[in-house]
């Protein structure tokens, strides 16, 4: 790898290739279609075939290639400050089974690994939440006392292996490292050793829901089930009362190899300096792989290349042997969605159906909440008995009265990207779009479809359509002048 690899090529992905599924081509039938590659849509798919359903999955990329693929493969029940917060809208018992929803798909990954035979390089580690700020502290104790209370073995510290200091932080003992990219490629493959299919290269533009449902594919091709399973990171298809309630964050990660000796042991996450987040992988020749991650911020703001060297300096400082002479390093980047709440939203899609179901709002803790959505998703399809937590991530759901200013603020923020006279508008719902320099990418800060500037072609949905089909004011702007018709 060269010392300064292009940004966008994850670790994960590099170096673990996977065998290239065809497009799907002529039309199919099935019990269920999932819409999505990543860990929500494999885990689905894979406990639907398990229980005995004729599955399809369509990846519009390549599988485990996309969100997932580009995460920092942190499998943990600590997540931030989350439990104070749970605790305090949504009550204890909903933060004791949120930790125990949490803890189940750690224990649920341990198991398949085995299971399968899956070398997904798991790790237990201590995950740690930390501030710098003495100020903050207050907030560090109130979540560790928060966590005991629901459940976890938490403990309020002042001291971590990080090489600085810290004001305090909660540590959660026997977490999981993992490579998420060798884990979902063990799971499609098994997944189709029982006979589920799997289709990349296959974007889905349109979902019907009537008797039957109907899912249509940009090359033409439908598949016809009674239920369809939408995992798509933002949702392909989403109702208006669900749309309000998402919002989009991308993240910056580098990584670099680092003398094991010098490593920190766990992985470790921060609020302060628009969150900072530590992990290390198996490397070689001694070494440990550092994998830093910060700096969030709205998709198409335009500032993605100052955020990255802020990130690389900040992971110098704190790990001088960060990014050697000769090192590779790694740089890309994740995206999340978030809800209004901060749980996620995993059932039915709106309350009018009955067949379509969805998966989205992981707020930046995919990989546990991916592996729980399976689970859950895959519960009612079939029917089986659901867990006591199954009500606390019904999309449904009614959004406490202290979470309305947040959607305020946020869909206020939405509808700014939707005035302005720039020309690009996104194919998905006409917000406008900005331009990310470091990624030569046109970005929506609404919903986070991406397009690429060479050709305008669909990179992240929800969008379906590129650019080149959004009119003639695209003509001349940016990248996409001159664009070749992507369906060609």
């Amino acid at each position: 790898m060269p010392a300064d690899a292009p940004i966008g090529i994850s670790y994960w992905t590099h170096g673990t290739p996977s065998p290239d599924r065809p497009a799907l081509a002529d039309d199919l039938t099935a019990d269920v279609v999932v819409i999505g590659g990543g860990i929500a849509g494999l885990c689905a798919a894979y406990e639907l075939v398990r229980a005995g359903r004729e599955v399809v999955l369509l990846e519009a990329e390549r599988v485990a290639g996309g969100v997932s693929g580009h995460t920092t493969g942190k499998l943990t029940a600590l997540h931030g400050l989350t439990y104070a917060r749970l605790r305090d809208t949504h009550g204890l018992l909903a933060a004791s089974r949120y930790a125990r929803a949490q803890q189940e798909a750690l224990d649920h990954v341990v198991d398949l690994c085995a299971e399968l035979g899956v070398d997904a390089q798991l790790e237990r580690a201590p995950a740690f939440t930390y501030v710098t700020d003495e100020e903050r502290a207050g907030e560090v104790r109130a979540e560790a006392a928060a966590a005991l209370e629901a459940g976890l073995d938490a403990a309020y510290v002042t001291e971590t292996d990080l090489p600085f200091p810290v004001a305090a932080a909660v540590r959660l003992d026997g977490q999981l490292l993992f490579h998420p990219r060798r884990f979902l490629l063990g799971l499609a493959d098994d997944l189709v050793a029982r006979g589920g299919v799997v289709h990349e290269h296959t974007r889905v533009t349109e979902l019907r829901e009537l008797a039957t449902c109907t899912v249509v594919t940009e090359g033409g091709a439908t598949v016809h089930a009674e239920d369809v399973v939408v995992a798509t990171n933002f949702p392909l298809v989403v109702h208006s009362s669900l749309i309000t309630r998402l919002s989009v964050r991308r993240e910056l990660v580098v990584a670099s190899p680092v003398p094991a000796a010098t490593a920190p042991e766990g992985m470790y996450l921060t609020p302060e300096d628009r969150t900072r987040s530590v992990r290390t992988a198996p490397y070689d020749d001694g070494h440990r792989l550092l994998i830093v991650t910060g700096e969030a911020f709205e998709p198409g703001t335009g500032d993605a290349a100052d955020r990255l060297r802020r990130l690389t300096g900040w992971a110098h400082r704190a790990f001088p042997a960060f990014g050697g002479p000769g090192a590779a390093t790694f740089r890309w980047a994740a995206q999340d969605v978030r809800s209004a709440d901060h749980l996620p939203y995993v059932g039915h899609e709106h309350p009018d159906t009955q067949h379509v179901f969805v998966a989205t709002g992981f707020g930046g803790w995919g990989m546990s909440n991916g592996v729980m959505a399976g689970r859950l998703l895959a519960a009612h399809v079939t029917g089986a008995p659901r867990p006591d937590w199954t009500e606390l991530f019904d999309p449904r759901r009614h959004l406490p009265l202290r979470e309305f200013p947040d959607v305020v603020r946020a869909q206020t923020s939405v509808a700014r990207h939707y005035l302005v006279g720039r020309p690009p508008r996104c194919t998905h719902m006409g917000c406008e779009l900005g331009f990310d320099e470091l990624e030569d990418v046109w970005e929506c800060p609404c919903h986070g479809s991406r397009f690429a500037a060479a050709d305008g072609r669909v990179l992240q949905g929800p969008a379906t359509r590129p650019l080149k089909e959004a009119g003639p004011a695209l003509e001349g702007v940016g990248g996409v002048s001159g664009a070749t018709d992507p369906h060609t």
